[in-house]
């Protein structure tokens, strides 16, 4: 097996890519259960980082905006790609 990279230092594509193949993996019921384990704990890395890296896009073109009745909803921001 190939050394990994640690998940922080992964792009959003990488982690995603990553993390497909160990569903996958899961899925087809073909390893061994310690493997499982270690594959499925870098699978939850790879899940919040993937989270969090998506969380920070969304922040970066939304802003919240409060209106006159203090009620606040999410709108594009002027910030562009």
């Amino acid at each position: 097996m190939s050394e990994k990279l640690p998940v922080g230092e992964l792009s959003f594509e990488d982690a995603l890519k990553e993390l497909e193949t160990i569903v996958e993996k899961l899925e087809g019921g073909e390893v061994p259960l310690e493997e499982s384990i270690q594959i499925y704990e870098r699978g939850a890395e790879l899940k919040a980082h993937c989270q969090k890296k998506l969380k920070t896009a969304q922040l970066k073109v939304e802003q919240i905006v409060l209106n006159q009745d203090g009620e606040a909803r999410a709108e594009p921001s002027d910030v562009q790609a």
